[in-house]
């Protein structure tokens, strides 16, 4: 058994079990025998079934989104925007088996047609920063293509996943369509990774892991979706309306407690407005709200672990600190809103992923040099940009290498438009139409005419 925290006082309040390799390798096994009839239900009926399970998420969005608070330390509003966005996923994705069609391509001498396959038993592998999104972008397109899915939450933060496979059944998915497989990493996880009957992985999580899950995944060619790390900058030109780019900052880092992999934790300001950035900054950065996240006016809770705040804590022991917001100083793993000034690009908060509320920052000359310094790092995930001009918009937009980018705006994730990083920040894209075909094989058939 494992023990479940309440991150925003440090205490246990209930236990999952943790599922050994051979649990692992029946529920795996359960998953595969529960394929074929799945794959075999009609379109229309599949989507039925995805429907049925949106609207029974529906019913216990504030029962979802409580537990999340509780396990995750995520606010009442976040946690309540997440729990709806499972159901608005398993809703788009529901229109999906209906129009998952193939080609009918022009050949000599017969017909040539291609159909979409399912894979088969699909491994998902769900981080603890966003427990309920993550899971829903991953299991919904899987089934809706026709697959089975076993899915493992992180240890840290089982409960939404356990309870959204007890909703699926209460949604009449049939057994074995959808499995919540809890335990270890380095048990359930890597069995999710050498078992031959899971015929894709899933990953979202450090880059470290990533980078094994995939190798692991070469042995039998097994196809992997990961989203990784990433360092994202947020590039505020001269031309700017400064002051809406400042109010908005400490919410792309700060928010969810900057356990984030998209928070915009490098900000590069135009060196000719720098000063007037950062004294707009401040006062931002000391009003965020860092409360008990069950409150509804919460907008950063505390961090997850005892151990993940003394990592936080040794990227700004020693930096040099501009300002920092407040939070609570016992209870629980708490944290203030930190803004850092980086002397050099090789400053450790500035290229690594700290993955708690740190904001680095470091003034550029122009527009050439603020395209090198966002792109001088491994990672390319996320990141946004300001400025008034919509031709350096659309040029800086095109050579910041980075998978999704906001211009004027902090927005990265919607669930019917592509998600995902270039470079170590990831492989393959999650959500919108391109994230079905993934789950899926091109069969190419051809039917002779005769004579």
């Amino acid at each position: 058994m494992t023990d479940v925290i309440n991150p925003a006082t440090g205490e246990v309040f209930t236990t999952v079990p943790s599922l050994d390799l051979a649990a692992t390798d029946a529920a795996i096994e359960t998953a595969q025998r529960a394929f074929p009839a799945w794959r075999a239900v009609a379109p229309g009926d599949r989507a039925r079934l995805l429907r049925r399970f949106a609207a029974v998420v529906d019913q216990h969005l504030e029962e979802l989104a409580e537990l999340e608070v509780r396990n995750a330390g995520h606010t009442i509003g976040n946690a309540r925007w997440e729990a709806g966005n499972v159901r608005d996923v398993l809703d788009y994705y529901a229109g999906a088996p209906e129009r998952l069609s193939g080609r009918q391509i022009p050949v000599a001498g017969g017909l040539d047609v291609t159909f979409h396959e399912p894979l088969g038993v699909v491994g998902i592998i769900v981080p603890w920063n966003f427990p309920m999104p993550i899971a829903g972008w991953g299991f919904a397109p899987a089934l809706a293509a026709g697959n089975t899915v076993v899915l493992k939450p992180a240890e840290l933060t089982p409960l939404t996943a356990i309870r959204l496979g007890e909703l699926a059944l209460a949604a009449e998915l049939p057994e074995g369509v959808f499995t919540i497989v809890p335990g270890k990493g380095s048990v359930v996880g890597q069995r999710f990774v050498t078992h031959p009957a899971v015929r894709k992985v899933c990953f979202t999580g450090s880059t470290e892991v990533g980078k094994s899950i995939m190798a692991g995944a070469a042995d039998q060619v097994k196809r992997v979706t990961l989203e990784l790390g990433g360092k994202s900058a947020n590039i505020v030109f001269a031309d700017a309306d400064l002051e809406r780019a400042a109010a908005s900052a400490p919410g792309s880092v700060f928010d969810n407690a900057g356990q984030d992999c998209c928070a915009r934790s490098r900000l590069l300001v135009q060196e000719s407005v720098y000063d007037k950035f950062l004294a707009l900054l401040e006062p931002a950065v000391r009003a965020f709200r860092v409360t008990d996240p069950a409150q509804a006016d919460a907008e950063m809770g505390p961090l997850i672990s005892a151990a993940h705040k003394k990592t936080v804590t040794s990227y700004v022991e020693g930096s040099d600190v501009a300002f920092r917001g407040s939070a609570p100083e016992s209870g629980g793993w708490w944290f203030p809103p930190t803004v850092l000034l980086a002397h050099s690009t090789e400053d450790r908060h500035w290229r690594e992923e700290v993955f708690g509320p740190v904001l680095s920052v470091l003034p550029f000359k122009d527009e050439e040099d603020a395209v090198r310094l966002a792109n001088d790092t491994e990672y390319g995930l996320s990141g946004s940009l300001w400025t008034r001009d919509l031709g350096r918009a659309l040029r800086v937009s095109r050579a910041v290498e980075t998978g999704a980018l906001s211009v004027n705006s902090h927005s990265s994730v919607r669930y019917w438009t592509p998600f995902g990083g270039m470079k170590q920040s990831g492989l393959g894209r999650e959500l919108g139409p391109d994230a079905l075909l993934s789950f899926t094989d091109v069969k190419n058939v051809f039917l002779a005419m005769g004579d």
